[in-house]
């Protein structure tokens, strides 16, 4: 009897033992869960899982089938830089300076110096936030955020960077970037970028990636070599600002094609992650960065510049096959992420968590801004609730359209302008052309999806006009924005009067404790540290450290927006 009872005793032990270390590695795995962003461009509401039933991308609708969909998610610009400022900062672009498109371009155009956002000297990117916390964090390999990332930003920024290169069991915050669905897919001669270009999914820095640096004109394969995923004869529905006819049949054909090439891609990154046994243990974002491609989308604060697709998938397919109709902007993402590995967000950050340990209520609104694309300055604002769309026009007497030349390679657009000189628009699609517009909008986006029937002036919505007109100078006044400021001005203020951009620091190097501590007299500047010059990435210094006698060190101070400091290189047995 006393044999029974100790085995009882000893089998139950085990199976509390199993059960504890169970528990602990479920805590300590999903503690730090794996992030991978799966990022494409010019990406509208064209996907099945969106209510387009166009084409079949099996691996977006397979991600759908096991994750939550999430209809309502808007970028903060239509177009990518600012929008991409947005995601990195926490901040909006208008209120950093990384609003016009792009900082560093047209200044033989506009008279403006080349110059870089220049965000608070607390914000930091948010992928350095996560290196600090232990996470390893790739990029690959598009930055465009409207300034230069300090070489803190990101383990490993590069056409080879993949979680696979961390080191063992390290927790992960991996992007992909997906380019075949950018606006300039749709450019004549059409054809993919070469398939050996999407050589990043291996994670293999060894391989010798012949086409790095080629211009994405020289880097395709002609359509004779292109893979067609659409037959060429589908008949395509075209939004009503564009006229149906075979130039813009055309366009959408390859729009369609762009975005099955672009699923097939994302489903290779998805099936390695699947054979590293991690799909589990890893949240999976897939979204856009703006808008969709096409002329009146790509640019504008319409929806169709402005809504994104975004599908999330939870470890074990938590919440599998839902939909979350919230309001979410671009803004939220860097206090979301932070609140997915359980750090509290910072104050300053302008946005809100929308998943995780420090989630908030639902927002009310989203907002977006318009300035500058290329050599053509507007200056435009806009907030929208769940249904209705407000936006001022700080320029009414200048038309919409701006004839930016990057644009104009489209042959919808070339279409579009050719019919204007005809005179065979019809009045929806001669919207666009008007040469002044109104100094206020408002639309009704569940019954005017296309934002073509302004109710600004109907006394029936005069409240409403109210409530979002109020919302938009709350939102102006919080954020210190101001839209008529000329761009001239905005780089003095970044630049604290100065006639050049602002220097960061030359960092100090020092022993104290038998430790080495740097310093950098920047407010604000990140100091980034090698101790083997070979190595891929640079390490974040938060606190100091130990080093051999025998090593070399290298430093680095970056505040973002400022020029950085040199590399400075020291022999540790000297310091010491």
């Amino acid at each position: 009897m006393k044999t029974k009872q100790h085995f009882l005793y000893v089998f139950i032990s085990f199976l509390l033992l199993f059960s504890c270390k169970k528990e602990d590695k479920i805590v300590k795995t999903f503690k730090q869960p794996n992030i991978l962003w799966l990022v494409t461009e010019d990406m509208g509401h064209y996907i099945p899982s969106f209510g387009d039933s166009t084409i079949v991308t099996p691996h977006l609708s397979k991600l759908a089938s096991e994750g939550v969909v999430y209809p309502n998610l808007y970028s903060t610009s239509g177009v990518c830089a600012p929008s991409r400022a947005a995601i990195a900062t926490g901040m909006y672009p208008s209120s950093i300076g990384a609003n016009h498109m792009r900082t560093t371009s047209y200044s033989e155009v506009t008279g403006v110096p080349k110059y870089g956002a220049v965000p608070p000297a607390e914000v930091k990117m948010i992928s350095e936030l996560l290196r600090k916390q232990g996470y390893y964090c790739s990029n690959n390999y598009k930055t465009d955020y409207q300034f230069v990332p300090p070489v803190t930003a990101w383990d490993e920024s590069s056409p080879y960077a993949h979680w696979r290169n961390r080191k063992k069991d390290q927790p992960f915050f991996a992007v992909f970037n997906f380019t075949e669905t950018h606006e300039s897919g749709l450019f004549e001669p059409y054809g993919f970028r070469e398939i050996e270009t999407r050589h990043y999914q291996s994670g293999d820095r060894t391989y010798n990636w012949k086409n790095k640096g080629k211009s994405h004109a020289k880097n395709r394969m002609s359509e004779t070599e292109t893979p067609i995923h659409i037959p060429k004869h589908t008949k395509f529905k075209v939004p009503p600002y564009l006229p149906d006819n075979a130039v813009v049949q055309r366009d959408m054909w390859k729009l369609y094609n762009n975005i099955a090439e672009m699923d097939k891609q994302v489903g290779a990154v998805l099936k390695q992650l699947k054979e590293d046994g991690l799909l589990d243990n890893t949240i999976i974002f897939f979204y856009g960065d703006h808008g969709g491609p096409l002329p009146r989308e790509k640019r504008l604060i319409y929806d169709s510049g402005l809504k994104t697709p975004m599908i999330i998938r939870f470890p074990d397919k938590k919440s599998a096959g839902t939909k979350d109709s919230q309001l979410l902007s671009f803004i939220d993402f860097a206090p979301t992420l932070l609140s997915l590995s359980n750090q509290k967000p910072e104050e300053h950050l302008q946005g809100q968590a929308f998943l995780g340990k420090y989630k908030k209520n639902k927002r009310k609104y989203i907002h977006a801004a318009a300035d500058r694309f290329d050599g053509f300055t507007d200056a435009i604002r806009a907030v929208k609730d769940k249904q209705f769309k407000y936006i001022r026009n700080y320029r009414p007497h200048q038309g919409y359209y701006l004839p930016v030349a990057y644009r104009e390679r489209i042959p919808s657009m070339q279409e579009l302008l050719k019919l204007k000189k005809e005179g065979k628009l019809n009045d929806i699609q001669k919207q666009w052309f008007r040469k002044q517009k109104p100094k206020e909008e408002l639309f009704d986006c569940i019954n005017d999806p296309f934002e073509l029937n302004n109710l600004a002036e109907n006394p029936k919505y005069n409240e409403k006009l109210t409530e979002l007109s109020n919302e938009m100078d709350r939102w102006l006044a919080d954020i210190g924005d101001n839209p008529n400021l000329p761009e001239t001005e905005l780089v003095k203020r970044l630049w604290k009067g100065e006639n050049s951009k602002p220097k960061t620091a030359k960092p100090v190097v020092t022993l104290k404790n038998g430790k080495i501590a740097i310093s950098c007299d920047t407010k604000g500047a990140s100091i980034g540290y090698k101790i083997d010059q070979n190595s891929n990435s640079w390490k974040v210094y938060s606190e100091p450290f130990d080093v051999k006698s025998n090593k070399v060190l290298l430093v680095k101070a970056h505040r973002i927006g400022f020029l950085p400091s040199k590399d400075l290189k020291f022999e540790i047995a000297m310091l010491k």
